[in-house]
């Protein structure tokens, strides 16, 4: 393999040499339908206006149209198909670990399939089935937790020993494996193909298609898009979709309000061969390497490879333009690793004779998760881009959900992964974009591993306690872009091993975080939440109260100095936040909510406020620091601080009022934790925030006092049965169906958004129910930890997955939060849950393939359960009906 190697780098650096390369060129097809002469004019308006004619840009065309949406014009630059997607590998895989983006994909090859019998446009379509090859027990892990969550989905798949491997693919070299993921019906497509079949069928919709021309403008008045102004003239329209896939970040400054889409481009390498002496079958498997950091398929006989290097080459920051993507430079030596790897995972290719090195530009996001939905500051202005080199697999089902959104005002799944409000302005500067994407392309083949955390883009939101944390051995994680601390290394503990320890099992910090959940318990700690958005809405009248009581679930009409938890719900019942409201005065209220709410929650108020100069929203989340004080001794630090009565006659639950701490005033004090425990939320004006937090820790000394992180939080929240928004709870679950009616007034005086769905869900019941589950013959020390995402079972059959989970040091197990569905054992359809049907169900967790028998409760365990008690004295099922 070595001499081979050699000879094949000579031969490369010859065929560069050579000024007579023979290159290959794409043939582009076209047809009457899928494209009007560039001498055809553009109509004056239209309802939709896409902008982009690769495999997004024509996908949200077809779902639109077949939706019944049909004055719809879809505007391309150059070509159909002739942008990144003609560059595409054509990779159809469904081995994706995002629930919605299996879904995506999932749903991208079924439309796939038929898609040529449907036009009659050759898309290539074949399905060869893939390899996910695992070098190491913590890959192969990766790999099963991926194929049990494709298993529930109805998807095949198995975990194959390597001996299987060499049966599917015998030029593959199998010495270093341990194991590999099957799954027989992925596929393999022509990608400027299934695009121009998307667009046929779109043309016979009615969809005006214009190629050739370029989208200059966005007009924006009074938040709405009105038009758009191109190269050929002016188009009005109501929406606009943004597709312009490594161009969609300049195009969507290219308005009177800018649309921040956070991506950037990256070089992506393959090479074509020519057929081998034995041309491969057109069915062998595509072979993904990540541990090779390669993936390999057939092509006409000969082989297409590629890969994502650790040391990625960004381009296109300054904001370069063309009309369309030809092959950039070359550059062997950059591509060198990855042929290294290619040979080894596959030696017999002696007689390997290469036709072209492609490099082409792939854009990737920040978070590797592709980029949907509406503009939070332009009404009517759709995004779908940021494919993260897997725009083939997601094209069909990322088009689908976009069209739903636009067409029934809310897609069928849950989209907030992928939602572009879940990004803020942060994220959008050239520098930070340029410096993530070049952490993220590696990240496409590294091993995740369950809270594993970006190392670029960090320090950019901090607390102004940062430096203090950090100094008393604060390790970070980032959220939205502000730092919050997991957890506090103590003096002593090798800092280094701890903060890289990475790991399916038990982790290394379950020891420190046993200490901080301990320290809650019995005495006081101190966590700093300040990345909690926060919000202050107020009006000169009633319009404040009149408005949130409309908009919110729980009354809000509650003396001042109370705080309300209670639901933002949307028209159908579900989840769009999930806050806390404190009422300042009779027309003033403080609104608090999970830290990647900020432009999410703020576009959905805005949105539906009335346009009112009484009526005043600010965000004031970066004007208070904030401080959980959690524990038992919490109430005399704050009494000897504040020289106040904190008792509970006082300062009972949910209450809210200024107090004075240390010398600071104005400090807004609320007796509440997020956790269940006793305690109180300080949230401090950020000039006063150093001196509050040194005279807490100093009036605590005495009461046993030190810092905790959000690790100790989730522990604490998770075993009291607290759902968190954006985890747990989504737009999708409603207040009915993870046990909180009581924070739902249907009959408050008023109409609010989603009562009318969940009186129905009172009358008919619900169709899921959020559940914990204790795992029972779990071994925390050397079995699989479950995480998130986990298949549940039922009578051996599955009913739901995970939704987050985390080790109980109260319990001494495992604690997993889910929702558990019932479905007819028949026909598949949804039935109503009801609490018999959780009570009388025998459950089991799969984690990785391996199924752990859990004890199912609809409620928390009472305070008989506070002091820690070993396993063999706990009988958990005599408090089934507590």
């Amino acid at each position: 393999a070595a001499r081979m190697f050699l000879r094949l780098l000579s031969y490369i650096h010859w065929r560069v040499a050579n000024p007579k390369w023979r290159r290959m060129t794409c043939s582009q097809q076209s047809t009457s339908s899928t494209a009007e002469p560039h001498v055809a004019a553009l109509p004056a308006q239209a309802q939709v206006v896409i902008c982009g004619g690769g495999i997004m840009g024509t996908s949200v065309a077809y779902h639109l149209s077949k939706m019944g949406w049909k004055d719809i014009v879809l505007l391309e630059q150059g070509r159909l198909a002739a942008g990144t997607t003609r560059f595409c590998a054509g990779i159809v895989s469904t081995a994706r670990r995002a629930s919605i983006e299996l879904k995506m994909a999932d749903y991208s090859n079924k439309l796939y399939e038929q898609l040529e019998q449907e036009t009659g446009v050759q898309t290539g379509y074949m399905k060869t089935g893939s390899i996910s090859l695992a070098q190491t027990q913590d890959r192969l892990i990766s790999l099963k937790r991926i194929a049990s969550s494709l298993s529930v989905m109805g998807i095949p798949c198995e975990i194959i020993t390597p001996k299987k491997v060499a049966q599917l693919h015998p030029l593959i070299n199998i010495h270093d494996l341990v194991g590999a993921m099957y799954v027989p019906e992925d596929a393999l497509v022509s990608s400027a193909n299934v695009s121009l079949a998307l667009a046929t069928a779109a043309s016979r919709n009615g969809v005006q298609i214009h190629e050739r021309t370029s989208v200059s403008h966005v007009t924006v008045q009074k938040g709405r898009v009105t038009a758009i102004e191109t190269d050929r003239g002016q188009i009005k329209c109501q929406y606009f979709v943004n597709c312009a896939g490594q161009w969609a970040y300049e195009l969507g400054h290219a308005a009177e309000e800018a649309v921040n889409i956070p991506l950037h481009a990256c070089e992506h390498f393959y090479i074509l061969t020519h057929p081998l002496n034995e041309p491969l079958a057109s069915n062998l498997p595509t072979v993904v390497d990540p541990d090779g950091r390669i993936y390999i398929r057939n092509w006409q006989g000969g082989i297409l490879s590629g890969g994502f290097e650790k040391n990625p080459k960004p381009l296109f920051t300054e904001g370069r333009n063309q009309l369309e993507i030809q092959n950039l430079q070359e550059d062997w030596d950059h591509f060198e690793p990855l042929l290294g790897a290619l040979l080894r995972r596959m030696p017999d290719l002696e007689a390997l004779q290469i036709m072209q090195l492609v490099n082409c530009p792939e854009s990737f996001t920040p978070d590797m998760r592709c980029i949907m939905g509406e503009s939070p500051t332009v009404r009517g202005y759709f995004v779908l881009a940021g494919m993260n080199s897997a725009g083939i697999s997601y094209g069909g089902g990322a088009g689908k959900y976009l069209a739903e959104w636009m067409v029934n005002g809310y897609p069928s799944e849950n989209v907030w992964p992928l939602d572009l409000k879940r990004f803020g302005t942060l994220q959008s500067s050239r520098t930070f974009l340029r410096h993530r994407v070049m952490e993220v392309m590696p990240l496409m083949c590294d091993l995740k591993v369950p809270r594993w955390d970006f190392q670029t883009g960090r320090q950019l939101r901090t607390s102004p306690l940062y430096d203090r944390l950090d100094a008393q051995g604060a390790r970070w994680m980032e959220k939205h872009g502000f730092e919050r601390v997991k957890y506090f290394v103590p003096p002593g503990n090798d800092l280094l091993d701890l903060g890289q320890s990475k790991t399916f099992y038990k982790p290394d910090w379950f020891d420190i975080v046993g200490s901080e959940v301990k320290c809650c318990k019995e005495a006081v700690c101190v966590i700093d939440m300040s990345s909690f958005t926060k919000f202050e809405i107020s009006s000169t009248g009633d319009e404040a109260l009149e408005s949130l009581q409309y908009l919110f679930s729980n009354d809000l009409d509650v003396p001042v100095g109370h705080v309300v938890h209670t639901g933002m719900l949307n028209e159908k019942g579900g989840y769009e936040n999930d806050c806390s409201i404190a009422r300042l005065s009779k027309r003033s209220f403080f609104m608090i909510s999970p830290t990647d709410q900020q432009v999410h929650c703020w576009a959905w108020l805005k949105n539906r406020l009335p346009d009112d100069s009484n009526l005043t929203m600010e965000d004031v989340t970066w004007k208070y620091t904030a401080l959980n004080l959690i524990g038992p001794r919490a109430v005399d630090v704050l009494s000897e601080l504040s020289y106040a009565p904190i008792t509970p006659e006082h300062f009972p639950s949910f209450f809210c009022k200024e107090m004075s701490v240390g010398y600071a005033n104005g400090i807004r004090v609320m007796s509440i934790t997020h956790t269940g425990e006793p305690g109180f939320m300080l949230y401090i004006p950020i000039e006063y925030a150093l001196h509050v937090y040194n005279e807490v820790m100093n009036m605590g000394q005495k009461y046993g006092i030190r810092n905790a992180g959000y690790y100790a939080l989730r522990s604490l929240r998770i075993e009291k049965f607290f759902a968190f928004w954006g985890q747990d709870l989504d737009a999708f679950t409603t207040p009915m169906e993870c046990g909180r009616e009581f924070q739902v007034k249907l009959d408050k005086g008023m109409q609010f958004v989603g009562q009318e769905a969940l009186l129905e869900q009172k009358q008919n019941g619900v169709y899921k129910r959020f559940t914990m589950f204790i795992l029972e013959d779990h071994d925390t020390d050397a079995d699989l930890w479950p995480w998130w995402g986990e298949p549940i079972f039922r009578n051996g059959r599955y009913v739901g997955k995970t939704t987050s989970s985390a080790y109980s040091y109260t319990l001494e197990r495992h604690v997993c939060l889910g929702f558990v569905h019932h479905f007819d054992e028949k026909t598949g359809e949804e039935l109503v849950v009801t609490t018999d049907f959780i009570n009388q169900g025998e459950y089991e967790i799969d984690i990785a393939g391996h199924r752990f028998q859990a004890k199912a409760k609809l409620y928390p365990f009472s305070s008989f359960f506070t002091n820690r008690r070993r396993k063999d004295e706990m009988e958990l099922s005599g408090y089934q009906g507590e």
